[in-house]
């Protein structure tokens, strides 16, 4: 049973009946940690819980989900309907604007076949469209108000700004032998890639163009790559590089004569197209959509591609999945996981600010201990603490590896040229720079 707080590592559990000290965990957490993070195959699962975190820091507020009022006929039937979604997912019957929307469409796909040109359906065709409009408009009033704190609040802005890029390079500052960090979101906000911005790190995703990016259904494993100087013919892996997937679509994608294209659109940006939500023809191009109650978005461009990469990446050997944030109520994301644990050495590692309705215990109940971690509670789950106390400085470590590993093979080579009687590089004497080589004229 987890409590307020538990921590699960190396197959043991420990549940705290008060608030952790980081001294008493954080070498031992971060040491597992650094293992995890170093290994073949990471990918990373955010949730709506680290735009909740980075808001709650600045004293913001993250996107409400809450439900709106619907209007109509058949407003209280619909709300019925999500509320059973909402059961269904285990979130004990508590709808969200998700939920409407799932219902509502469904309701709208009935009203097209039995009365294609009716009243009724041309009302909740307006209906969804102002909804979904008036939803897309709040995400971006969401990023706005995180970015007007990050530029009021100073010294106290720029501390939260580099704390989620020290969340993503602490996953992203990858080991050049690995393979890229692949993140994967059911968020639709940008901030992701706003702390990617700030952070310097390059995000490859299925969009292919500068002006106007559009979405390619054929996956190429496009990488970066640099010439090390005096190094012909050998290209190294560019540091600082990682994939994208936005499970569920994004506020600033759009669908155009059957292409989806990314719009140009800042961070907290006005959208003119959403200044009015009924008349925006949002239901027909704006690309977000609520979580899928039977796989219905897989089966539709361009979500099928994007969970055609979701599987590809997680199920396979030697993987290991972090979520952040994710509160297991996605019934499409939870299958794949659990296909992905069925390999035995794959691990998932939760990180969450708490357990509602204790699906996160739920899930796990069904995954082999060994294949799984817990940081879990207001401790732990907490993006500043974590950053700065447990997640592992890879740069940093990586740098000290290196120069620990240069200095033991000088060591290896000056103990073998002693073995077979040669002097050491110390023992040899200065070579005199003036005099002429065999080579020189």
């Amino acid at each position: 049973m987890f409590g307020a707080h538990h921590l699960r590592i190396q197959a043991h559990d420990t549940p705290l009946s008060k608030e952790p000290d980081v001294a008493d965990h954080a070498e031992a957490i971060r040491s597992w940690l650094t293992a995890l993070v170093g290994a073949e195959h990471l990918s990373l699962l955010v949730g709506s819980g680290l735009g909740i975190a980075v808001a709650s820091s600045l004293g913001a507020k993250g996107l409400d989900m809450s439900t709106t009022e619907l209007q109509g006929d058949e407003a209280g039937e619909v709300n019925a309907h999500a509320a059973k979604l909402a059961e269904a997912c285990g979130r004990g019957g508590e709808a969200n604007i998700e939920d409407q929307l799932r219902s509502a469409l469904a309701l709208l796909a009935g009203l097209e076949v039995l009365e294609p040109n009716g009243a009724r359906t041309k009302s909740w065709r307006t209906e969804l469209t102002s909804i979904l409009g008036n939803f897309a408009k709040r995400g971006l009033e969401a990023e706005q108000k995180i970015r007007e704190k990050v530029v009021a609040a100073g010294d106290d802005g720029q501390s939260v700004e580099q704390m989620l890029v020290g969340f993503l390079l602490g996953f992203a500052s990858r080991p050049p032998s690995r393979e890229r960090l692949n993140v994967f979101t059911t968020n639709y906000d940008r901030l992701i890639e706003f702390g990617c911005d700030r952070g310097g790190l390059r995000v490859l995703d299925r969009f292919v163009g500068s002006i106007e990016p559009t979405f390619r259904a054929s996956r190429l494993d496009v990488d970066l790559h640099y010439n090390p100087p005096g190094i012909r013919g050998e290209p190294r892996y560019l540091e600082g590089v990682m994939r994208l997937c936005k499970l569920h679509g994004s506020l600033d994608w759009r669908i155009e004569a059957g292409r989806l294209r990314r719009m140009p659109l800042e961070f907290g940006g006005k959208d003119p197209e959403l200044e009015d939500p009924k008349e925006s023809g949002a239901l027909e191009r704006l690309m977000i959509y609520p979580n899928a109650a039977k796989d219905v978005e897989t089966l539709q461009f361009p979500y099928a591609e994007l969970f055609r990469d979701f599987s590809a990446a997680l199920c396979r050997p030697n993987n290991v999945l972090v979520t952040f944030g994710y509160g297991f109520g996605d019934d499409h994301v939870n299958r794949v996981i659990l296909d992905m644990l069925t390999l035995r050495s794959t691990h998932i590692l939760v990180i969450s600010y708490s357990d509602p309705g204790e699906r996160i215990e739920s899930f796990l109940s069904n995954v082999a201990i060994e294949q799984s971690s817990v940081l879990l509670g207001s401790h732990f789950g907490d993006l500043g603490t974590l950053v700065e106390s447990y997640l592992p400085q890879a740069g940093a470590e990586q740098l000290l590896l290196r120069q620990a590993r240069r200095e033991r093979e000088l060591d290896d080579k000056t103990a073998g040229d002693k073995a077979a009687g040669g002097a050491s590089p110390e023992e040899m004497p200065d070579k005199d720079d003036s005099a002429p080589g065999p080579a020189d004229p």
